[in-house]
């Protein structure tokens, strides 16, 4: 079995639960590191606090070093790859250009980070969503502007997929894994963004075709993927329950249309519109064939939940990189004769984000850890979105306020994470929506 290590209660420090995954064991590519042949992830019994096994009782909290590992190398090859053309990047803008999105995705694929939870006969490397977690962590906590990048994101592939045909994995899955290709996700509307059963756009049967008319908005990468996966209603009558349906639509499509796109607080191309004018697609172009006609709103929901859990890993990396920095900035900015770590008001500050960052790792990890083993995690995903979203809100603005002025300034980068971070609580669904979802989680 693999060694482990205990996890620290330092800023940076990474913590998981070890339970035997049921889904396909570690297995990775790229910058030196390969799973040992035959390795199984470490496995633990439940145990109480003075070490005596109980069923169902207290989880012992222990990093792999399987995982150490694979953090230590996503962080040498954002150092590596990365920071060299991060440099290179105009500080005045927000906006990361498309080519060296696509650069930096292809360039992560390569290494094997860039889609590792997906199966290995897809191009994946059949990593467990808790390892993915982790990854997704260390690569937030670089504070790379690129680092976004090496992980895929509504762009690239999503497990939805794989509850699709053979062919439509092959044409459009793989692609995207291997970073070739670019989707996006179009599900909201104008009149249906947190009520997403109340969608407009429909798809009418026409012999062996669908004809979609509708309007979508808010679609990240919606300008320059190669296909969208597309929900459009099919039974007026069922909506959510059965009369909605998720075509993949490539943007070639005649009837396809790009609208106008919306910038919000950080600079850049924003969101798009995508228009749909008697845009004709075969059955085949159903998600899964013609026999899942009515699953879109399922699948979307699973989108989301997985979604969910990749932003919570995402704030959490941040949340660490920006704790670093205060804690560094307290030690060696000086006032009134002593560095201003000594004064209880900061130390506050400090305090409050390192205990809420670890609760919030802790609810992540947890999430993640019951998806390997085949729970549902819709309740699980809201509390990780819930939680970490506001976390790192918080954190952010307390570490502004220990920088003082220069906090507030672009020659620092906590200026531009405050705006960043405050789209984390829209996105996937509100604060408001996951609140709903957990409340009806108990019966409410």
């Amino acid at each position: 079995m693999p060694r482990s290590r205990r996890c620290s209660a330092s800023p940076s420090g990474d913590t998981h639960v070890t339970r035997q995954p049921t889904r396909k064991p570690l297995s990775l590519l790229g910058w030196g590191l390969h799973a040992r042949p035959g390795a199984p992830v470490t496995q633990k019994p439940f145990v109480s606090t003075n070490g005596a096994e109980q069923p169902g009782g207290t989880v012992d909290f222990v990093v792999q070093d399987e995982y150490a590992e694979l953090q230590r190398n996503i962080t040498d090859y954002i150092e590596r790859e990365l920071r060299p053309l991060e440099a290179e990047l105009d500080p005045e803008k927000d906006d990361v250009p498309i080519e060296l999105r696509d650069k930096v995705r292809r360039r992560s694929a390569e290494f094997g980070f860039y889609a590792a939870d997906f199966p290995e006969d897809l191009g994946g490397s059949g990593l467990p969503q808790l390892g993915m977690v982790l990854l997704r962590e260390a690569a937030a906590r670089t504070g790379c502007r690129l680092a976004g990048f090496t992980v895929y994101g509504p762009e690239g592939p999503t497990g939805v997929l794989l509850a699709g045909t053979d062919e439509q994995k092959k044409k459009y899955l793989t692609p995207l894994i291997t970073a070739e290709k670019s989707m996006c996700f179009a599900l909201t509307e104008p009149d249906a963004g947190s009520d997403a059963q109340n969608i407009k756009t429909t798809a009418v049967k026409d012999g062996d075709s669908w004809v979609l008319n509708g309007t979508k908005h808010f679609i990240t990468n919606g300008k320059h993927a190669d296909f969208a996966l597309v929900f459009a209603v099919t039974d007026k009558e069922l909506k959510g329950s059965g009369g909605i349906t998720a075509f993949i639509v490539e943007s070639s499509t005649p009837g396809f249309e790009v609208g106008r796109g919306q910038i919000g607080m950080l600079e850049g191309e924003g969101q798009f519109e995508l228009i749909f004018r008697n845009c004709r697609v075969s059955e085949d172009q159903i998600l899964g064939g013609p026999e899942n006609l009515g699953m879109g709103f399922y699948a979307a929901m699973q989108f989301l939940a997985m979604g969910r859990l990749s932003i919570a890993a995402m704030c959490n990396g941040i949340a660490d990189y920006c704790v670093k920095l205060g804690i560094d900035y307290a030690k060696e900015r000086q006032a009134f004769g002593r560095p201003i770590g000594k004064n209880q008001y900061v130390q506050g500050h400090i305090v409050d984000s390192l205990v809420e960052l670890k609760a919030s790792k802790l609810i992540t990890y947890e999430c993640a850890d019951k998806y390997d083993h085949g729970d549902a995690v819709i309740q699980e995903s809201s509390m990780a979105k819930l939680y970490s979203t506001e976390m790192v809100n918080r954190v952010v603005d307390r570490m502004i306020q220990v920088h003082g002025g220069m906090g507030w300034m672009r020659e620092l980068p906590l200026e531009r994470i405050y705006r960043l971070v405050r789209i984390f609580t829209l996105v996937e669904g509100t604060s408001e929506i996951q609140k709903y979802i957990i409340a009806k989680s108990v019966g409410l």
